[in-house]
């Protein structure tokens, strides 16, 4: 674990987050000056209650904001040096960012071949049948449903999310709460195929998980926000051996989540001016 840490200090960041602001419609702040960094080839967690702004954050490395009134009033989101904010999403698609949005979004009425051909729409190589063949490898049982993809359980969508990211051949991969609605064995089965995906292929990968505890089994590095900001940020393991984090997030402090704002003791990083 310390050899990934200084790993990550090292690397240079495949993408960074600068102190952005975002404000929908015109009148509602979400994020508030908010700062983070994803080096190249790594998982990093993006944790925190419903509400803190961790979807909000996503769309707006990937360009999403602009389909819900949404805009970055305020900073910087760079992706290899170059300044994304004023990039359309297939424009960022096409520089090697793909986001598996909340709730799977795959389209019910076509096949998974369908929906995995859809994720290389951006591609003009002649690769594609065999991502798909690598796809399969890593989810067999996408090979074997040939119906409609609205027909397939929650573990097998969430798979078909990920494959169709996958199609686009990303440099970054944009998670967003992979873990919703599935049972815990299935779970599992989807972080190890995550963390296969990024060991295999390299892909670096941004994780927003309500399940802290998966979340941190797989990152590297992990970020936490609260009320649109970055309030605590370090290695996996340090977030892991944490006691406010093992309160509030991990499972050790009752039925009732407290907030980090509420923490004299709590040592944060001043990311926002």
């Amino acid at each position: 674990m310390a050899e990934a840490a200084l790993k990550l200090e090292t690397a240079p960041p495949l993408l960074s987050v600068n102190n952005i602001e975002v404000v929908y419609n015109d009148v509602i702040l979400v994020l508030r000056g908010l700062s983070l960094n994803v080096p190249e080839g790594q998982i990093v967690a993006l944790l925190g209650a419903n509400g803190a702004g961790k979807s909000t954050t996503l769309k707006a490395i990937s360009g999403l904001l602009k389909t819900e009134d949404g805009e970055i009033t305020r900073g910087d989101v760079t992706f290899k040096g170059e300044r994304m904010n004023a990039l359309d999403p297939g424009d960022i698609v096409r520089r090697g960012i793909f986001q598996v949005m909340e709730g799977r979004r795959i389209i019910a009425d076509m096949t998974c071949l369908e929906n995995l051909k859809l994720g290389a729409f951006t591609r003009k190589d002649k690769g594609v049948a065999d991502d798909i063949e690598m796809v399969y490898r890593y989810f067999p049982r996408l090979k074997e449903r040939t119906g409609l993809a609205g027909y397939l359980s929650g573990g097998e969508q969430q798979m078909l999310a990920i494959g169709r990211a996958m199609m686009a051949r990303p440099k970054l991969i944009l998670m967003d709460e992979p873990s919703m609605g599935l049972s815990p064995l299935m779970v599992k089965e989807v972080f190890s195929i995550i963390k296969q995906i990024n060991r295999d292929l390299g892909v670096t990968i941004l994780l927003v998980e309500q399940n802290a505890r998966m979340a941190l089994s797989v990152a590297s590095y992990g970020y936490i926000m609260e009320q649109g900001k970055v309030v605590l940020d370090g290695t996996a393991a340090e977030l892991a051996d944490n006691e406010d984090v093992k309160e509030f997030y991990l499972g050790g402090g009752g039925e009732e989540r407290k907030s980090f704002k509420n923490l004299k003791s709590f040592k944060r990083r001043k990311r926002w001016i």
